[in-house]
This record gives C-alpha cells, structure tokens and sequence, in this order.
C-alpha cells in the first residue's frame, strides 16, 4: 500500500509513537476525510512534561496513551457519563436515566472513534486510512442498528437511521450554513459543487431503492394479497441493498482512487490557525491505536445495548413518541461531535469541510449503513425491508430536494442555512405530534389498511 514505511511498522511495534509516514503532508491528508478534519476541532493538544518524568517505561507509555485519547478532546468532560451509567444499570437507575446517560457517553466515544481511525491512518497510508474512516466514520449508528436488530425493534433501526440522514442534511448542513453566513457577512462565501453533485446522484438513487418498495402497497388490487405485496417488498429491498452496497464502493473507489482530486477542496491553507494542521503526525503507536479502537468500539457497543433497552421507558417517562426520540433526539446527541466540528469551521469560511461532513455521512448511512443493515437482517433471518412508511420517506425525499436545491449554485448566505434548519424544526414538529401507533414495522401511515403489514415467509430467492 502506497505510504507505508516498513521502518514504521517496526517502529510502532516498539511503542515508538512519534514515528510517523514519511510520505508528504499533502499525501498524508488524503486519508483525512472532512469528518476526521471535523472532529479535530474539538480536540486540544496535550501536555506531557510530567508524564515523561515517569521512571518506568510500560507506566509512561500508558499515561501516555490515557492523556493523549481520553483526555485529548474538549468533550472529557462527559467521559464520566459511561461509568456512571454502567454502575446504574447494577444499582437501579431508572431506565430513562440510563437511556440519557448513555446517550451522553456516546457523544465523546463518537469523537474519538475518528481520531483514533486518524492516528492509524499515518501508518497504513492515505487510502487503506481513508477506507477505514469509511467503515467507522458513522459506527454508533451502525452498532445502535445491529443490537436493535438483535432485539426485533425494528422500526427503532429504521427511525435512527432517517432520522441520522434527515439530520446531517437539515440540522447540520443548515445550522453549518446559517452560522458561516452570519459570522462572513462581508465576504462571498463559496464551495465546490462537484463534491455535493456526487453525494446527490448517490442519494437520489438510495431514494428510488426507498421509493419502489414503498409503492408496492398501492399497485395492488383487491386479487392481491398482502402477503405478496409484503414478499414483493422484501425480495426488492434485500435486492436494492446489495445494489446500493456496490454504488457505495463504487464511491469510495471513485472518492480515494479515480477522482481523489475532486476533493482536495479541502486540503487548504489554516488561515485561521486551527489545530488541523498540528495533527501532522502520530502522537501514539499503530498497536496502541488499534487496541484503543477496539476497546470503544466496544464500549458504545455496550452503551447502545443500554440505549436500545431503554428507550420505550424513556419515551413512555418523558411522554415522547419513540420516533420522535430515534429521529431526532438520537441523532442530535450521538453525533454532536462532528456536528459541533462542521458549525465551527463554517465559521472559518471552509465550507467545504462543512458539506464534507453534512453530506459524506448522510451518503454513508443512506448508501452502506442502511443496505448493510438489511443483509445483516436477513442473515439473522428478520424481516426488514427499505419501505419506512409514506411519512418517513416523504420526509426523506423533500429534504434531499431541498437540501440539493439549496447547493446548486455553488454559493451560500444565512439565509439558506436558515430555511434548511426551518424545514428540519417542521419535521420535528411533525414526529412530535405524531402520536399513529405503528405495531408493525412495515405498516404504511395511511387512512386506508395498510397491504404490508402481515409478514410471511417467502420462497423467492431473497427471502429467509
């Protein structure tokens, strides 16, 4: 893999943390992604004098560690959330206090997560690091869908993951927009467009794989039965994911290999003096990063185990709906990181790390965490297919709309990011006051029977 030293390799083997890629610092940037570049605002550079004071080598070297992926971001503060929402699972912690300490907990693994993806990336090299963000750029998704999934909630995985797509479109691309605008109201703020037209084709055709399964319930007549409209749904939407699986390598290919410059847009002079450029090198070692990244990978997997137990308690306790808490609440609170990270470098006038983030991870879900979902609920023999209802993906299409509208002229001003956040705070209001019961997953929001809501067990080549 081009990069790759094997002196480094050795290096790292022996705890060696500041050798890093001898590659340029052009080339090392391309396997930071705008959510790695996102995320880095958040973080803050660590003061190890007392630590290299410390006699025993093994010691200093974990203090190291500890200082540098626990105590290296602005959000530590929140750290103590996972214990203590550990501790209350064994001390009788109300659910709904389990359900908002967990979700608090998520916030800072979320971050560090992407450093963590970042840090291996100077030994890997620039691509396997820019694959490897593309797998674990939206991980506490991914991990909240597959323990729903486990559970039978599967309109919990469907509702999470709109609402994380409807969020990056609307909240954070419109609040990045709003806030870039009000704080450069003398200068013409620009991006490149060429970036957002991929994400678009992308996200277009993830809505036609919506789409279809969905329309299955109005074709039919009164000889057709609902136990083929539902067959017909499934075997279309365990097809279309296998085929948005393959538009998706398509893209990273595409993004990492045939057309990298498409998105150098963001490797850019700091005129601002953030901290994107003092990441230049590895402050720990390949084995030391990957152990770290295994062990929060599996801690939010614990913690959404936590939050996938609880939210029914939580939304029965507070008096909110449990759509309205996995399509808005969730999505707010678990990627506040890169969130927080897009507004701030909109206020910097680099808009293009701002889209990076909006619309790379909304690419991301709609395009690999979605389908890949579907394939892991079929092998666990669940029946989940791509139809959320008439009201999820109309929600889902007039903000892709929209948000593609918003973008096509390659300029922005507060004023579109403020009718990108008005249009989300009118889908909150809606799911907010969306009080239907869905008993089934599948079942259509509509004022006539719905045709897919009686599951069965089909024998066409895509069913269990």
């Amino acid at each position: 893999m081009a990069g790759i030293v094997p002196e480094q390799w050795s290096a790292a083997e022996n705890g060696n943390a500041n050798v890093t890629a001898k590659g340029s610092s052009r080339e090392l940037r391309h396997g930071r992604t705008a959510h790695n570049m996102s995320s880095s605002s958040l973080r803050k550079k660590s003061d190890l004098r007392v630590i290299q004071k410390v006699p025993c080598k093994g010691l200093k070297d974990f203090l190291s560690n500890l200082q540098e992926v626990v105590l290296g971001t602005k959000l530590a503060i929140l750290f103590p959330a996972i214990p203590v929402a550990i501790i209350g699972t064994y001390c009788g912690f109300s659910q709904p206090w389990i359900f908002g300490l967990s979700l608090l907990g998520l916030t800072p693994l979320a971050e560090r997560v992407s450093f963590l993806t970042e840090q291996l990336a100077f030994y890997t090299g620039p691509t396997l690091g820019g694959l490897l963000n593309a797998t674990c750029g939206n991980a506490t998704e991914l991990i909240i869908a597959i323990l729903a999934l486990t559970n039978h909630k599967v309109a919990v995985v469907k509702y999470s993951l709109l609402g994380s797509i409807l969020s990056n479109l609307l909240l954070v691309l419109g609040t990045s927009l709003f806030c870039g605008g009000i704080a450069n109201l003398q200068r013409e703020q620009r991006f490149d467009r060429k970036q957002a037209d991929v994400n678009f084709f992308l996200l277009l055709m993830g809505l036609l794989c919506h789409l279809l399964p969905l329309l299955f319930g109005y074709v039919g007549n009164e000889e057709t039965s609902a136990a083929l409209i539902s067959d017909m749904t499934l075997n279309l939407s365990r097809a279309s994911s296998i085929i948005m699986l393959i538009g998706y390598i398509a893209y990273l290919v595409f993004q990492l290999w045939t057309h990298r410059q498409l998105f150098d847009a963001q490797d850019q002079e700091d005129e601002y003096d953030d901290n994107v450029a003092d990441e230049e090198t590895a402050v720990i070692s390949f084995w030391s990063g990957f152990a770290w990244l295994v062990g929060m990978t599996l801690v939010i997997a614990l913690l959404s185990e936590y939050v996938v137990a609880t939210i029914e308690d939580a939304s029965e306790s507070w008096g909110l709906s449990v759509s309205f808490i996995s399509i808005i609440l969730l999505p707010i609170v678990g990627n506040a990181a890169e969130h927080a990270g897009a507004i701030i470098f909109a206020f910097k006038n680099k808009l293009d790390i701002s889209l990076g983030v909006a619309l790379g991870s909304a690419t991301q879900i709609g395009l690999f965490v979605v389908p890949l979902t579907i394939i892991v609920a079929w092998i666990l023999g669940i029946n989940m297919d791509l139809n959320f209802s008439l009201l999820e993906t109309g929600s889902l299409a007039l903000s892709i709309i929209i948000t593609a509208f918003t973008l096509q002229d390659g300029t922005s001003h507060y004023m579109k990011g403020l009718v990108l956040l008005l249009c989300y705070f009118i889908i909150a209001i809606c799911f907010f006051v969306d009080k239907i019961p869905q008993k089934q997953p599948n079942a259509i929001h509509m004022g006539i029977q719905p045709m897919n809501n009686i599951i069965t067990w089909g024998k066409g080549v895509f069913s269990s």
